[in-house]
C-alpha cells in the first residue's frame, strides 16, 4: 500500500531551492517563524554532496526546521521522515527527526512523541542519514505513534546540543513505508515472503514450512499461483488460499487450525480433489475428529475411492465423521455397471466358493451374483486369479453344479472397499445424490459400527447403502431418507435396494425409505428395526407388492417394532442355507413384531404382511412374537395379514414352539389370527363328539396341537335338556388340515363352550 501512488497524496516536501519560506524555525504552523531571510540559514547551490542544501548555523538549543504543509496521516498509513545532514564548522550538535501532531481541527495533539531517536554528528563533512517513522498504530519500529485522530503533521527535524555549529542539511524526504508493516497489520504471513514461487513446479514445502514458523498467530496467505509441495505439509496457523496449491497424491496437506473441506477446495483449486485430500488428512491426524463440508456440494465425475486417496492406510479404526454436505454424481462414463458373465462350479460343501471360474480377471471384487439358487444381496468378497476361485460372501441355496452367473459391479458415489478394514466411521447429514446414475455407497469389506445419522440417499440407481463383507457389523443407520429413483415403476420392475447387512448386530432407526424393491435385507443376527417408515406401493389395481424388509437369516434374533410398513411386508427366509432342508437349529426363530403399523391398498387378495419363506423341507417356528400390530388394507379386503410362501416347501407345524400372536387389531382382514386362539363354539344337536374348527385363525393356518382350556357357556344338556356337569376330553390336529379339535364327552351333549386352542408347544 502506498498512498502517494494510490490516492493521490502529496507527502514530499518541496525543496528548499524552491525557497525558504515554507520552512518554519517553530512547529510549522501558520504564521510562524521561517528561515526565508534569516540570519543564521541560507540556501547553497552547489554542495559537493547535496547539491542544492539548508545551511544553518545553530542559535537554540533546540533548533527546529518544519515544513510548514499539512502531511496527511491516515489510520493504517505509516509515513517514513528521511534526513541526511553533515557538520561543516564548529560545535557539532545532535539530530533528530520530528514533527508537529495535529487533529483535523488544526489542534494539537497532546500526550504523543513528536521526535524520534538521537543521533550524534561525530565529525565534520561526513553525511549521516536519519529517519523517523510516524503512523496511527503503536506497532515496533515506529517512534512517533500519533493515533486514530491525527489528520496531518509538520514534518522536518531538531538540533540538539551545543550552539554555534553550522550544518548542512540535504531536502527531506517523507515516503509512504506502510508497506513494510503490511503483513502485520493484517495478521497474514505471504508465504512469497519465505522464498515460494507459484509456478506449479518449484517444490515450496520450506517456504510453507518457514511461514508457518514465523506467523505467530498471524494467518498464513497462499497468493495467486500454483505452489508446488513435493513433501507433506502441516500448517498450524489458518491459512487462506487465493492460489492454489499441488502436490503428489502420496503426500499430505494438513491445515490443522481451519481442517474443513472449503479450505481444501480452495488449496486444491478442484471440489472433488479437495474432498479426497481433505479425507486423506483426517485419517493422519490432523488433530480434528470430523470433517465439516460445512454446508457445500461437491459435483462428482467418478466412483470417490476413498482409500485410494489415502494411500499410507489400509484400514482404520478411530473414530472419524465426516458431516453437513452433499455429494452430487456428475454426468459420465464412469457410473457405467461392469457386467460380466462366466461360467462356474458351485459345491454345497465348499458353500462360500465357486470354482472353475472362466473369465474371473474381468470379474470386480464386490460384485452382486446373480444365476439360478442365488439368493439376493450375495456379493464377491474376495478372488484368486490362479486358482481361478471366487470367494462370496454368503452360501447359495440351490445352485449346486456348473452353470453361467452373472456378476455386476455397480458404481458407488462413495466406496470405502479398498479398505480391508473400517471401523468406528461415520457420515452426518450428507446427502449422497446419486441422479439414478450411480449407488451411494459400498462399505469396507470388514470392521464394525459405521454410522449414518440424518443422511439423504437419494435417487440411487441400484443401491443405497452396499456390505459385501461384515463392514456392516453394528450398522447404525438412524434418521435418513432413501429416496427412490424407480418412483414411476411398478412395483414388480423395480430393482434398487435401500440397503443390505450381512454381519450382525445392525440398527435402523427412524429412517423413511420410498419405493425400492426392498428398503432393507439383514442376514445377521441381533438387529433392531425401529420407527421407520418403509413404503412400497404402485397405481396397479390389485398390484403385486415386494418386502420391505428382508431377513435372510432363520434364527434372526431380531426385533422390528414401531414401523410404519406401508405397502409392503416382512419376508423371512433361510436362503443363505447351502443345504435349506432342516437338520439341526433353531430353524425360524427369535422374531418379534411390535407395535407396528402395516398399511396396503388396491393389493390382490392374497396379499399379507408378515411372509415365512422356507427354502427346504422340516423347518418349524421356534419362537415368534407378533403382538400389538395394526394390521389394515384400504379399497379392498386380503384374505390374512400373514402367510407362509409354499414356493419351495411348507413349514413343519407339528414342532412350533413359542408362538404368541395377541393384541392385534384388523381392518379388512378377513381372517383374524391369534395364539392363543380363543373360540366360542355352539353344539346344538347331542354329540358326544364335537368338532371344533380353527377356521384358519392359527397365524399361518398352524395345527391346533393344545388345548389350554375348555369353558361351558351355560348348562350343557343331554338331548332330552338334562343339564350334566362332566368334563371332555380332547384330540387334536383333527381334520384335514389338522387345525380342529374334537371333544369327546361321556355321553351325547349339546351347549356352548369357549375354547382357548394353541397351535406351539
Amino acid at each position: 500500500m502506498n498512498k502517494a501512488i494510490t490516492d493521490g497524496l502529496q507527502l514530499m516536501p518541496p525543496a528548499f531551492a524552491e525557497g525558504l519560506n515554507v520552512w518554519s524555525s517553530g512547529n510549522g504552523t501558520p504564521g510562524s517563524d521561517t528561515y526565508d531571510g534569516a540570519a543564521n540559514a541560507v540556501f547553497v547551490a552547489a554542495d559537493a554532496d547535496f547539491g542544492g542544501c539548508l545551511e544553518i548555523q545553530k542559535t537554540e538549543n533546540i533548533q527546529k526546521l518544519r515544513f510548514m504543509g499539512q502531511t496527511p496521516l491516515e489510520p493504517g498509513c505509516y509515513l517514513q521522515i528521511k534526513v541526511r545532514i553533515k557538520a561543516v564548522s564548529g560545535a557539532l550538535p545532535a539530530i533528530r527527526v520530528a514533527g508537529w501532531a495535529a487533529a483535523a481541527g488544526g489542534s494539537h495533539i497532546g500526550g504523543v512523541s513528536e521526535s524520534g531517536m538521537q543521533y550524534a554528528l561525530g565529525q565534520y563533512g561526513r553525511v549521516l542519514e536519519v529517519t523517523g517513522i510516524v503512523g496511527s498504530g503503536d506497532r515496533p519500529g515506529v517512534d512517533m505513534p500519533w493515533g486514530r485522530t491525527a489528520a496531518y503533521g509538520h514534518f522536518g527535524l531538531d538540533l540538539t546540543g551545543a550552539n554555534g555549529g553550522v550544518v548542512r542539511i540535504d531536502d527531506i524526504e517523507i515516503t509512504d513505508i506502510t508497506s513494510a508493516f503490511l503483513r502485520k497489520m493484517l495478521s497474514v504471513v505471504d508465504v512469497t515472503d519465505y522464498g515460494a514461487v507459484g509456478d506449479g513446479s518449484t517444490d515450496c514445502t520450506a517456504a510453507f514450512e518457514a511461514a508457518d514458523a514465523a506467523a505467530a498467530g498471524r494467518r498464513i496467505l497462499v497468493p495467486a499461483g500454483d505452489f508446488h509441495l513435493a513433501s507433506t505439509v502441516s500448517l498450524s496457523h489458518e491459512a487462506v488460499f487465493e492460489g492454489t496449491v499441488s502436490m503428489p497424491a502420496s503426500q499430505m496437506l494438513l491445515l490443522t487450525k481451519n481442517f474443513d473441506f472449503p479450505s481444501y477446495a480452495a488449496a486444491f483449486g478442484d471440489e472433488e480433489l479437495g474432498f479426497k485430500k481433505a479425507f486423506q488428512a483426517l485419517l493422519n491426524n490432523v488433530d480434528h475428529e470430523s470433517l465439516d463440508l460445512k454446508g457445500r456440494k461437491i459435483t462428482v465425475t467418478a466412483p470417490l475411492d476413498m482409500q485410494a486417496a489415502v494411500p499410507n492406510k489400509t484400514s482404520y479404526a478411530t473414530r472419524r465423521i465426516i458431516r453437513n454436505g452433499q455429494l452430487e454424481a456428475a454426468n459420465s462414463a464412469a457410473w457405467d455397471t461392469n457386467t460380466v458373465t462366466s461360467q462356474a462350479t458351485y459345491s454345497p460343501s465348499r458353500s462360500t466358493r465357486l470354482t472353475n471360474v472362466a473369465n474371473i480377471a474381468n470379474i470386480k471384487v464386490g460384485s452382486l451374483v446373480e444365476g439360478a439358487g442365488v439368493g439376493r444381496e450375495i456379493y464377491v468378497k474376495s478372488k484368486n486369479n490362479g486358482a481361478g476361485e471366487l470367494t462370496l460372501t454368503a452360501p447359495l441355496y440351490d445352485a449346486a453344479g456348473t452353470q453361467t452367473f452373472t456378476f455386476r459391479d455397480f458404481k458407488y458415489l462413495v466406496d470405502f472397499s479398498g479398505f480391508s478394514a473400517l471401523s468406528k466411521f461415520g457420515m452426518e447429514g450428507i446427502e449422497f445424490q446419486c441422479n439414478a446414475r450411480c449407488s451411494a455407497l459400498r462399505l469396507a469389506p470388514s470392521g464394525s459400527v459405521f454410522s449414518l445419522d440424518g443422511c439423504f440417499f437419494s435417487r440411487p440407481k441400484d443401491r443405497g447403502i452396499t456390505s459385501t463383507g461384515t463392514g456392516c457389523q453394528g450398522l447404525l443407520v438412524d434418521n435418513c431418507q432413501f429416496l427412490s429413483a424407480e418412483d414411476p415403476v411398478d412395483v414388480e420392475d423395480r430393482v434398487s435396494i435401500g440397503l443390505n447387512v450381512n454381519a450382525n448386530d445392525a440398527k435402523l432407526r427412524s429412517n423413511r425409505a420410498t419405493k425400492f424393491r426392498h428398503f432393507a435385507l439383514l442376514a445377521g443376527a441381533n438387529n433392531t428395526v425401529t420407527g421407520n417408515h418403509f413404503f412400497q406401493g404402485d397405481n396397479v389395481a390389485n398390484g403385486v407388492r415386494s418386502a420391505g424388509l428382508v431377513l435372510a437369516a432363520n434364527n434372526c434374533t431380531t426385533t422390528v417394532s414401531d414401523n410404519y410398513i406401508d405397502n409392503c411386508f416382512i419376508e423371512w427366509t433361510n436362503e443363505r442355507d447351502p443345504a435349506p432342508d432342516f437338520t439341526t437349529g433353531f430353524s425360524f426363530s427369535a422374531l418379534s413384531v411390535t407395535a407396528n403399523v402395516f398399511l396396503s391398498g388396491d393389493v390382490a387378495p392374497w396379499f399379507s404382511y408378515i411372509v415365512i419363506k422356507p427354502y427346504g423341507s422340516g423347518h418349524y417356528l421356534n419362537g415368534l412374537s407378533v403382538t400389538g400390530n395394526k394390521f389394515r388394507s384400504l379399497n379392498g379386503s386380503i384374505d390374512r395379514a400373514e402367510r407362509v410362501d409354499t414356493s419351495f416347501s411348507d413349514l413343519n407345524f407339528s414342532r412350533a414352539n413359542d408362538v404368541v400372536f395377541e393384541g392385534n387389531m384388523y381392518h379388512n382382514v378377513t381372517t383374524h389370527t391369534a395364539n392363543p386362539l380363543r373360540i366360542r363354539h355352539n353344539q346344538s344337536s347331542a354329540s358326544s363328539s364335537w368338532a371344533v374348527r380353527a377356521n384358519g385363525q392359527l397365524p399361518f393356518q398352524g395345527y391346533a396341537r393344545y388345548v389350554d382350556s375348555v369353558v361351558p357357556q351355560g348348562p350343557v344338556r343331554t338331548g332330552g335338556n338334562s343339564t350334566r356337569y362332566s368334563m371332555p376330553y380332547c384330540d387334536t390336529q383333527q381334520g384335514a388340515n389338522n387345525d380342529e379339535i374334537r371333544l369327546r364327552w361321556q355321553e351325547a351333549l349339546k351347549g356352548e363352550v369357549q375354547v382357548l386352542l394353541r397351535m406351539d408347544a
